[in-house]
Formats: C-alpha cells, structure tokens, sequence
C-alpha cells in the first residue's frame, strides 16, 4: 500500500509566538494525506504521532534534548532574546525555495549599506528589540562584503601610508621586497591554519581568542587572548598617533601647542605635541564609543571608501609619472639634502643686472646677507643642485634604489653618485637645514615596524556569525585578502623604487618636498587625495581598535578563566563593557605617552606574532593528534605549513626585537601560570588535553615492561577512605598525612565503597568518579541529586589538602570486597599503587559480633571471596600503612619546631620503616623534627654490635638518625626508653 507524506504548515504551537512588531512565519510541519489513487473507506487513519519529531526538535531543543544550551557568544549580553531571535522567521522545511526580485546593483548597495567593520556581537549592544529583530532577518553577508572588504580595510593602513616609502628608501627595494615576503608569508600560512579550525564546526565571535581558546584550552587561550587583547590596545594607540602625525604634519602644522625653543627642539616638542593631541582624540574616541558604537559603524563605509581611493590614487600616480613625471625639485647642497621648509628657491644668490644679492638659503648658513659674510665651510666649498624628486618610472632611478642605506641617528640624507667636497666635523650641523635622520635604522627595526601593517587577518572571523556561509567565506575571504594586499605592498615597493628619487624615499616626513607627504606628491590628481584619505582611514581604525578592544577582553572576563578579570564582563545595561572600556583607555594611553610611532608599532607586533604563533600551534597540535572531530571543510591545509608559520612567527619576535620577545613570552606564560594555578577549570575538548593523553598513553606503554627498579621506587599510594552515614569523610587527616608523605609526587588514588549493587547505583558511582577527578585536576562539572555532598566532601578535601591524584570508587555488596577490589584494580599498567594506606579501625572489636575482628586481620577459615584487607595487600605483595589515631595528626598549617619521629625497627623490611620518616621530613610541618630509630635486642644479642651494624646500614641507606638499641629487659620495664 502505497502512502505519501506532505510538508505543509501546521497549526497550533508549531509556529513561533507572535511578538509586537514581527511578523509571523509558520513553521512547517508533516501532514499524512492517502495517496488519491486509494479507496477512501480503506485508507488507514492518519498517524496519530508526529511523523517529523526532528523538525520540533531543532525547534526548541529543550523540550526533547538535554536540556543544555549550546555555548553562547562571549560577546552577547542578553542570552534569552539570542536564543529567541536565532529560529524567529526561520522555515524548518525541508525544501525552500527563495526568489531575489531586486536587481544586481540595488542588492549589492543594498549589502554595502549594511557594511560593518566591527566584531559581531558590537551593533547588538546598541540595537533595541525592534531593531534587533530587523536585524536577525536581514540577508547576511558574503565572502566580499563580510570578509574581503573588512580584511582588505584592516590590512591597509597607516604603515602604508607614513612608513613604506621610508622603509623603501633605507632598506632597499631588495631588503624592502625581503621584509614584506616575510611577513606576507607569515600571515598567509597562519591564515591557512585559521582556516581550518573556523571551517572545523562553527566559531562563534571572539576570533582568535576563541579559536585558540577552544583548541588549546583555557590556559593557551587566556594567555594568548590577552596577548592579543593588548595587542589591538597598542594598535588603537598605533593608529591614533599615525593620526596625530598626519594632522600635525600634513594638514596643519600651525596647529602644533610646543614649539622649538632652540635650535635642534623639533623632534622633542613634536614628540610633547603628539602626547597632547593624542590624549585628546583618545578621550573624543572613548566618548564616541562609549556613547554607541553605531555611529561607528555608519562610518565603516566611508573609511573604506578612503582606502579603496588612496590605493587607486597611487596607482593612477605611477601610470601618469611614466608618461609625465610631475615637477617635484629637491635641493641637495653637495649630496647632502635640504630642507625646504624656510627657503623656496634652491640658490645661493640671485643675480640682476650684474648685481648679486643673497638668497634666503645664504641667510641660513651665514651669518649676514653681505659676500663677506662668515658662512659655514660646507656650504662654501659645495655647490647647489635641484634634482626631480619624483623622476618617474622611466627615469632609470630604480637601479639606484636596489641596495639598502642604512644610517646612524643624525646623519646626512645624502645622495650617492654626486660629487661633494668633504670638510673638517662640523658642529652646528643640527641647526642647518639638513634633512637628518631621526633614529638609527637597521633591518631588525623596519621588520618591526612593518609588520603591523600585515595585521588584520582576523576580521573575517570576528564576524563568522554574521556570515551567511562562515565555513566557506573565512577562507575564501581572508586568503584573497592577503593575496590582494601581498601583491599591493610588493608591487608598492617596485613602483616606489621605480618612481621616486632615493632621498626622497629617506626623507620620512619629507621635509625636502615643503613638509608634504611622499606617497601623496606621487599619487594623482592630487595629494590631498593621499592625506585626507589616510587621516580618515587611521582614524576609523583607531575607533574600530577602541571597539573591538574592549569587547574581547569582556569575552574573557565572562568566560570566567581569569579571575581578577571578571569585574571586567560587566557594564551597562544594554551589554557595553564600561569597564573594559575604560582599562582600554588607560592602556592605550601608556601608548601614546611612548609618543613615536616607530616605537609603538615593535610592541603590538610582538603581540600579533604571539598570537599568529598559536594559532599555527593549534592547527598543527590538533592535525598532528588526529582527533575524531578534526574535520575541516578547508582541505588546503598540512601540519608542516602550520609548523612552518609558528617557526616563522617566531623568528620574526627575535628579529623585530629580542627583548621585546622575551618579555612578550614571560607575559604569556605568567599569565598562562595563573590560569593554571587559579583560573576556573573549564572542558572545551581542547587539543592540549588530546596530547596529554597521548603522552600518557606512551609513558604507561613505557612503564609497563617491569617493576622500578630499586632507586626508583618510591611509595605510590592507595588511600582507603570511609564515609559515614551523612556522607561525610570519616577521617579527613588521612589526607593531611597522605599530602605530607607524598609532596605531591607519585601517584595517589583515593579509593572508596559504595555498599549496594551496580543496577541500581551505576549512576551515583559515575558522577562520583567524575567529581572525584575533577578535584583532582580534571574539570567535570558537579553532578546533581544526593551523591553530589559526597563527592563535593571527597573533592573539597583532597583540594584542601593539595592532595593531587585519583578519585575511585567501587559498588559492592559488601565492604570486605569492595576493599578487595580497589586494592587488585586501582591503577592502569604500570602506573600501580605499591601501598594502601587506612585509617586503624576504631570499632573493629565488638561484643556483639564475634566476628567482627576478621574486617581487619582476616581468618583463613572464611570464604576465598571474603579476603581482608590485610591478607589482600600481603598476597598483592604491597605495602600496607595503617595510622592510628590519625585524627590527631598535624595539619598542614601546622609546623613543629622540634620533637622526634620514632621508627621501631623490629623487622627487617628492605628499608621501608627508614624511608617514610625522611619522606615526612621533606614536607614543611616535619622539617625540624629528628628521626630515631630503636631496635629491640633479645638476651643473648650483642647490643653493641647490633648497634653498628644499624648505623652502618642506614648510612649505606644515606639517611640521617639516632640509634638507639633497646634490650629485652628494658622493654619489658615500665619506665620511658629515652625522652626526645
């Protein structure tokens, strides 16, 4: 009998609530329908159940599920109206089909008006109900506009902009191609990693800190998050000082609060005038972001407007320069370049009618405007060259500018192949008008202060939820991203090497060409296309570093691994990390009190390189382990390319700067301790976990081929716990003395019975052990319902005591074999306990029962399956410590400032009675103590010589001790042996 189902819409709960100013969409369902070609009387009445359960299930998870949300996004504040907007005006149907009637050009500015350049999760903060729900039904973002455009935007920025050409200049176009291959290198095989862990499931916002976080664990994570976090910080101030320098420079230099004192202040009242504007525009950007981040994003679109025409202007530059170079003069006195700032005409002295008269240039190095006047010795000796500045492609100067020229701190811009008579130190050279060199450059320096500019690859995954296909567009994006901006820097170096004189390239804040930025003297139709698009662009990603910033350190804060951090997730009502904002503000501003920006961007790109590092150690960890869930869309991947981009992150630390690097890491790993020793423990399948139980695994396989040998032996207990009727620990300074003798190393195993079956207390059991390993250094979470006091008892205890080892608990019938288990099974392999250590049986002696002595001594007369725990360990050929009155032993607060540690040796046991105390003498409450052994010697021994032999043998054993030999009749008298 043939029957059909039809998906059609269903009534009754199977659409959304309807909510004020939404629209309501049903949710399909199935519908049974009798094929028409039937009988109706013999059609069968239609299913009562629902035929699609799985439909409702994605529906509302909770209802049919576990009832576990899946992670939310650390950067969302509200979780029920996320949980609520994420299925409103969904169609769960199984087909669907959907019809574009707007045309090409309306649906793409359509998308560009919704362009963002801000994290996921930023706009949300400052959105309504109203607009929220707008938003949550908007097309989403592809590859271009989600991806592409906001790399491309954070890419290409103020380095570009300020520094390439100085860095074309000094370095050469050889040493310049070198540098940005590099770092274009480093970048793109990090991109390769990224890709493979966003396109390994779904990546929420957060970015690299997420992706880090959740395959390196928390502690990776936290570390490298905060790395990163500081890292963005110090591009905030990166970016704002690149700011300030272009207003101060560029556009209006009149607008400078210090000026020059003497002669030679410049670069110190500069250094004063950025601190003060830069502190200011900070303050205007806080107050911008603080009071909403949406104004921010209606400008997204604009700044990258500016990059997009500052790029094209270059170029459009480069091409007019090979047919018509622009009319760009430089003045070099001998080789050695002028600055243009106080003289237009590049001459000595005019002549008119057979009359000279001097020039503003002989005024500035004589000190008078007659022919006799004292003039500077250079200046007399040398004559007075104009050289285009910006001859043009064809001009043949790219020869000229292959090779580096790197120079000392003060010295000439000078211009190689032009004759110049050289003169004794001169000592007023700082006062002339000499283009000089502000710091001393070298190749580690320019690799420092470029590679910020190659920054940014990560916004694409900051925003995967916004993405229609996140899995497909983060690599697609990113990676054409870097392409595109690779080939612009590279072709860049070529065509500035190819176009503009070598002094020029030197001349930093081109004081040769009237104070008038380099690139933009190059670009066309006119310069001010360069420095009105690089101001606007330095400053929208100076806003998007003061957005972002704030908003993943409040995504660590409220993932709860650092605890000093937690104030830090919270803010204003609407989710708006006030606080975070405001230690964002502090930071950036040590950053701008650093005042150079060739001094800044070194410290952020440490930052970067850390991070960019572990996300190629992530990708590499998780391909290298082959873990069931390392699935990758993205194929293009391998663990040498990853391995290959971690070595290159981190020769380009030591490169950029050695100590910068050093103190880069010792940040990490301080943080990366405390996480350790303090943070909150958290399960995200992280990939460290994966590779500690790799290790595990081969040292176990290591260990299991025999016994340790004699000099490796070492107790490795199993401590016997009892709980008493409240679920309470019985005697808790077991574990006191157990943490005392161990230290902390070997193994521990916390063994204890549950009296009952395993039908019917599987589960307690299994909560239990998970509690019990999650105290110790596991992070299971707490199970509920009535065993939670007990094992929340056993974990607290072995937290408190700093007992580190293993929870085991065993479901048996009886007390005797669940003991009798524990002492066969505990362990794995090679790693066994050797010991049992318990607490002496108080009660073991009752009237009542006449056998109640055999739970501890055991009788042979009994059943085999009810051994004790005594003969247990002695045919397990293990050691068994039994402390009476444990209750009476010191904490570990505690600390003796003297007394004696008493070994009766009565029995010769290989050295196990003389190992214990010394073992106990390490631990702090023992140290002081002193350790005597006595020995018991019958009538007929020889005291003496039992004496020496025993002193003998503990110094074979190199264990320290008083001997004292007590003879039978002695032992046998009422009186103390000997008192401490």
């Amino acid at each position: 009998m043939s029957q059909r189902f039809l998906v059609t819409p269903a009534a009754g709960d199977a659409g959304p609530r309807a909510e004020e100013g939404g629209s309501q969409r049903p949710i399909p369902s199935a519908r049974w329908a009798p094929d028409p070609g039937l009988d109706p009387a013999a059609a069968p009445e239609p299913p009562s159940e629902d035929p699609l359960p799985i439909l409702r299930y994605c529906r509302e998870p909770g209802r049919y599920g576990d009832g576990n949300p899946r992670e939310n996004s650390p950067f969302l504040n509200n979780v029920e109206a996320e949980q609520e907007s994420f299925f409103e005006g969904k169609n769960m149907a199984l087909f669907e089909e959907e019809m574009d009637s707007n045309p090409m050009v309306s649906s793409l500015l359509n998308k560009l008006a919704n362009y963002t350049n801000l994290s996921q999760g930023v706009v949300e903060h400052e959105e309504d109900e109203e607009s929220r729900r707008r938003e949550a039904k908007a097309p989403r973002m592809g590859t271009f506009i989600g991806v592409y455009l906001p790399c491309l935007q954070n890419i290409l920025g103020v380095i570009l902009f300020l520094r390439l050409t100085w860095i074309v200049g000094v370095a050469g176009v050889l040493e310049s191609f070198l540098i940005v291959a590099m770092c274009c290198t480093c970048t793109m095989l990090t991109a390769i990693s990224m890709s493979a862990i966003a396109t390994n499931g779904v990546v929420p916002a957060g970015g690299s800190y997420y992706m880090i976080s959740r395959s390196l664990g928390p502690e990776f994570g936290g570390a490298v998050g905060l790395c990163f976090y500081l890292g963005t910080t110090f591009a905030g101030a990166m970016y704002i000082l690149g700011t300030i320098e272009i207003f101060l420079t560029y556009i209006s230099p009149g607008a400078a609060i210090f000026q020059a004192e003497a002669a030679g202040g410049e670069a110190a009242a500069m250094l004063h005038n950025m601190r003060v504007y830069g502190t200011c525009t900070l303050v205007l950007m806080a107050l911008v972001v603080f009071v909403g981040v949406k104004y921010v994003n209606k400008l997204a679109l604009v700044f990258l407007a500016c990059v997009v025409l500052s790029i094209l202007a270059i170029y459009a530059g480069v091409i007019k320069s090979a047919f018509d170079p622009p009319d760009i003069p430089v003045c070099l006195l001998g080789n050695r370049t002028l600055s243009r700032r106080s003289f237009d005409a590049c001459v000595k002295a005019y002549v008119t009618h057979n009359n000279s008269a001097a020039s503003a240039l002989w005024g500035l190095f004589c000190n008078g405007s007659q022919p006799s006047a004292t003039c500077d010795e250079y200046f007399i000796q040398n004559n007075v060259t104009e050289i285009q500045g910006i001859p043009g492609a064809a001009s043949g100067v790219f020869l000229e500018n292959l090779w580096s020229t790197y120079a000392h701190a003060g010295a000439f811009v000078e211009k190689k192949g032009v004759p110049s008579v050289p003169v004794a130190e001169e000592s007023r050279a700082s006062t002339l008008p000499y283009v000089l060199t502000d710091i001393a450059a070298s190749f580690t320096l320019l690799v420092g202060i470029y590679f910020p500019s190659v920054t940014g690859i990560m916004a694409g995954s900051n925003r995967s939820g916004d993405l229609k296909d996140a899995q497909k567009s983060i690599p697609t994006g990113t990676i054409l991203a870097i392409v595109t901006t690779s080939f612009i820097y590279l072709s860049c170096i070529v065509l500035f090497g190819a176009c503009i004189e070598g002094v020029v390239l030197r001349d930093k804040f081109g004081e040769a060409l009237q104070g008038n930025l380099v690139i933009g003297m190059l670009a066309w139709p006119s310069p001010w296309v360069i420095v009105i698009g690089s101001f606007f662009s330095t400053c929208g990603a100076g806003l998007q570093s003061l957005t972002g910033a704030p908003r993943l350190l409040q995504a660590i804060a409220r993932d709860g691994i650092i605890p000093f951090l937690q104030v830090f997730g919270h803010g204003k009502a609407n989710g708006e990390p006030t606080w975070a904002l405001l230690l964002t503000v502090l930071i950036c501003e040590t950053g701008i009190l650093i005042a150079s920006l060739d001094s800044v961007a070194p410290i952020l790109s440490m930052f970067f390189l850390m991070c960019y590092l572990f996300v190629n150690l992530a990708c590499a960890v998780q391909t290298l382990l082959r873990t069931p869930n390392w699935r990758p869309r993205f194929k293009f991947y391998h663990w040498t390319l990853s391995f290959l981009g971690m070595s290159l992150c981190l020769a380009l630390m030591f490169i950029c700067s050695w100590y910068y690097a050093l103190s880069a890491m010792l940040i990490a790993s301080c943080i990366y301790k405390y996480i350790e020793y303090r943070g909150a423990e958290k399960e995200w399948g992280d990939g460290i976990r994966g590779l500690s139980l790799n290790a595990a695994r081969y040292a176990l396989l290591r260990v299991e081929h025999g016994p340790p040998h004699t000099k490796n032996w070492r107790p490795q207990v199993l401590v016997m716990l009892n709980l008493d009727a409240e679920q309470a620990v019985k005697h808790p300074r077991l574990l006191s003395f157990t943490s005392q003798l161990k230290a902390g190393k070997g193994l521990t195993i916390v063994g204890s019975v549950l009296e009952g079956t395993y039908l019917d207390k599987h589960m307690e059991a299994q909560r239990a052990e998970e509690v019990g390993r999650a105290g110790s250094g596991g992070r299971a979470p707490f199970p509920p319902g009535l065993h939670r006091k007990r094992a929340l008892n056993i974990r607290a205890l072995m937290s408190a005591e700093k007992a580190k080892g293993f929870c085991q608990l065993v479901v048996s019938s009886s007390l005797r074999d669940g003991m009798s288990h524990l002492i066969q099974s505990a362990g794995l392999g090679g790693l066994k306990h050797n010991t049992v250590l318990m607490a002496w049986p108080a009660s073991w002696k009752q009237e009542d029962n006449p056998f109640s002595w055999k739970n501890f001594v055991g009788d042979l007369q009994t059943a085999a399956s009810l051994t004790d725990t005594v003969r247990d360990t002695t045919t397990a050929h293990q050691a068994l410590l039994v402390a009476k009155n444990v209750d009476s032993f010191p904490q570990n607060q505690e600390r003796f400032s003297g007394g004696c540690i008493d070994v009766w040796w009565i029995v010769h046991d290989g050295g196990m009675l003389m190992l214990l105390p010394f073992l106990l003498r390490q631990h702090k409450v023992w140290r002081k103590c002193r350790m005597r052994i006595f020995t018991v010697a019958q009538v007929d021994d020889n005291s003496i010589q039992m004496k020496k032999d025993l002193q003998m043998f503990l110094y074979h054993l190199r264990i320290s001790a008083e001997v004292e030999v007590v003879e039978m009749d002695i032992a046998e008298s009422t009186e103390p042996v000997c008192p401490c």
